[in-house]
Order: structure tokens, then sequence, then C-alpha cells
């Protein structure tokens, strides 16, 4: 049975109308650009000089949409891939093999491509033994089968019996040390999976998941980080519902202390998944995101070196990345800035309505004193990626994996 719609749609366009004008200017710089918002704050009865603050009702709408939809919530379990068994002491190689070989109604694609790149670096101020990050949007299966449009796609590779091998191996074959990704929502084959190859994994789901009002859903989708337990041990794990201005978002984060078992140095590691769609009021709401994040960051990890990964959903002329690299608290740069630039998209797809859209909105951000980069995984060639661009028969999801290598840097003390 459908539910009934609880809000004045009609009036919540109007302001989101009105919001998304006073985003707009509030976002220049110029005198009369300032001038022109104070105008309209007065007009509207708003505090002059202060930033603007959508109402609440507008908030709940923009953070919370499942909410507003007539949709039923269809609460299923992840229970998806109960035909998979994966044996405790397969190797590395053999759950590689798997991967390329097994699939149920596929033939065989390779996966696209991929190199990596050196970054240059001082290695004499460096300890330890290298940490692979990986960061990877993997494109949730409720939503890429059902919802995103990707009409270039063919249907068979967006099918999950195809998807999850394909997933599983792009993650193993950079071998990382730590995981981070985002739009999980099949935590369980990816946990027994990597069980397999010693990682130990984390979930938390969004609160609010669009997937759970999607027919044959696996579950809520959300964020996860796997991390090898035979190079760390766990110290801590909170994690945070993000909060815009007053309200809670849809959005959430996942933070991680780890102590490495070779320097006995600990890192903080902590994944988020911005809340997406374009305009400058969503630009905003993301930047608070942004805000939330660092200040529940900066207050788990201390002076512990940090490293930030995810799907920030904006480009680099954004004010929330900005605010990731301008944090007093927390002095971030990006691992893929560090080589030079950030690069030219790690999401490159078609959608039915949007056409080509190529963006880069997935980061790694780290302590620049605390940590050295030493290498990045590039991204791949067009001739590659191919006409139709990602989801593919060659790749799983419509964002591309970010991959660096992190040493901590030498202190003062480890010199003496």
């Amino acid at each position: 049975m459908e539910k009934p719609c609880r809000y004045d749609l009609s009036a919540i366009k109007r302001s989101l109308e009105l919001a998304e004008t006073l985003a707009s200017v509030s976002l220049m710089t110029s005198p009369a650009a300032k001038r022109r918002l104070q105008a309209r704050s007065v007009e509207l009865g708003l505090r002059p000089g202060q930033p603007y603050e959508p109402p609440r009702e507008l908030l709940l709408y923009l953070v919370r949409m499942g909410s507003f939809t007539s949709s039923t919530k269809i609460d299923n379990e992840d229970s998806q891939d109960k035909d998979l068994v994966f044996n405790s002491e397969v190797t590395y190689q053999q759950l590689l093999d798997y991967c390329r070989t097994h699939n149920d109604q596929c033939t065989f694609s390779q996966l696209i491509k991929r190199t990596f790149s050196t970054v240059s670096h001082d290695p004499h101020s460096i300890e330890g033994n290298p940490i692979r990050v990986l960061q990877w949007n993997v494109l949730s299966q409720a939503l890429g089968q059902n919802n995103d449009k990707f009409d270039s796609c063919p249907l068979e590779a967006l099918e999950w019996k195809r998807r999850r091998c394909h997933m599983l191996e792009e993650i193993l074959r950079h071998n990382p040390d730590i995981i981070c990704l985002q739009e999980v929502d099949h935590f369980d084959f990816l946990s027994r999976a990597l069980a397999t190859q010693s990682y130990s994994g984390l979930f938390v789901p969004k609160p609010d998941s669009p997937c759970v009002y999607i027919k044959d859903n696996n579950g809520p989708d959300g964020c996860a980080i796997f991390y090898k337990n035979n190079k760390f041990d766990l110290l801590d794990k909170q994690e945070k519902i993000l909060q815009v201005w007053t309200v809670h978002s849809n959005q959430v984060s996942l933070l991680l202390v780890l102590k490495d078992k070779c320097t006995e140095k600990e890192l903080c590691i902590s994944t988020t998944h911005l809340k997406a769609r374009k305009g400058a009021l969503l630009s905003t709401l993301r930047n608070e995101q942004g805000k939330d994040l660092l200040e529940f960051i900066s207050s788990h990890a201390l002076d512990r070196p940090t490293i930030i990964c995810g799907d920030f959903n904006a480009e680099p002329t954004e004010p929330v990345y900005n605010t990731m690299c301008s944090c007093p608290a927390l002095p971030l740069d990006s691992a893929y800035k560090v080589s030079g630039s950030e690069p030219p998209f790690t999401s490159w797809k078609i959608r039915g309505g949007e056409g080509e859209v190529m963006q880069t909105i997935d980061y790694m951000f780290y302590t620049k004193h605390k940590l050295t980069v030493s290498s990045i995984l590039n991204m791949p060639l067009e001739k590659d990626i191919g006409d139709n661009r990602v989801p593919s028969m060659s790749y799983p999801s419509d964002h591309f994996s970010l991959v660096s290598d992190f040493y901590f840097k030498k202190t003062s003390n480890d010199s003496e």
C-alpha cells in the first residue's frame, strides 16, 4: 500500500527556488552581489549579514528525500549472496582467478587496464612499509540496476552476478591494506570474500537509504572500511550521521583508529559519501556536511596521521573542497593533487536525461605533515574505457577506484 505524502510539495518547490537563488548569490564574492543578498535577506525578514540557512522543512526535504516519496519501505536483509561459499584457506591468486573465471550468466570480460605513477618524495623522511589505501564508490546494485538510467550500459553488465566478481577483482588486483567504500549494499558478500585474505570490515548504513524503497533490494546502502588484520590492530571505531545546520542528513561517516603492527604508529582512517545533485543550494549543503565531517574526525583523530576517503559529489571548484584543504585543526592535502593536479575525472558515465557526464568528485585527503604519498593509481585512458563509458562489461561502477601508497613521516623522536 502506498502512503500519502505528508508535505506540501508545491510550497517546498517555491521554497526551493528561493533558496537556490539566495544560495547562488551567497556563493558570489563581489560587493554588488553581497549588497543584493543583504537587500533580499532584509526583504524576506532574514538576519542581514548572516549566511543563508534554508527553512527546516526544506532542509528535511533536501537531506532525507526517501521519506518524502509515496513508496513503502521494503525492509530486506543482506542475503542475496548465500550461493557463494569461500574457502577460508583460498590463496590470493586463487581468489583472483575465481573472480576472473567464475560467472553464472555472462562470458568473461577483462577489467579496464590501470597503471600506477610514482610521486616524487624524500625517501629519507619516511619510515616503515607503504600503506596502500583504496577508495571507491562501488555503485549500489539496487540503484544502479533500477534508478540510475545507465541507458548506454548493456543490461547484463548491471546484473549482480556479473558485477560482484568484477567488483571483488578490482579490489583484489590492487592488493590494498585499507579499503574505503561507498554505496555498499552487499556487505556480506564483500566481508566473507575479503575475510579469506585477512581483511576485517565494518559497515554503517545510511539512515534512510533510497535502496530500501526499491523492490528486491538487498538492504540499505552505506559506507564500509576493510583493513588487513594481520597488519593492523583496531583500536577504535566511530560513526556519525552528518548534520547540515541543525538537521541530520542522510549521509554518514565511518572512522577507525588503527595501529600499525610494524611501526606501532596509530592511523586514523575515515570514509564518507556526501549529498549528490547539482545547484548552489546543494553545494552549500555539501559544504556544511564537510564542516561537520571535519569536526567529527578532528575530535577523534587528535594528533594522529589521518586519511579521509570518499565520494564528495563535488568538483575541486566547490566550497567543500576548499573547506577540506583549509582546516586549521586538521591540515589536509589531496593525495592526487600532490602529484600535480586532481585527475581529469573519477566518474564518467552516460545517463538518460543527463547525457554524458565526466566529473572529478572522489578524493583521498591526508594529513600532509604526518604522511607522505609515494604513488597513485592513474585514471584509465579514454580508449580503454570505451564509447559507452561506465558502468560497462569491463567495469562494474560509474566511479573509478582511487589508490594511493602512503608512508609515515619520520618525527624528530624517530631520528634521534
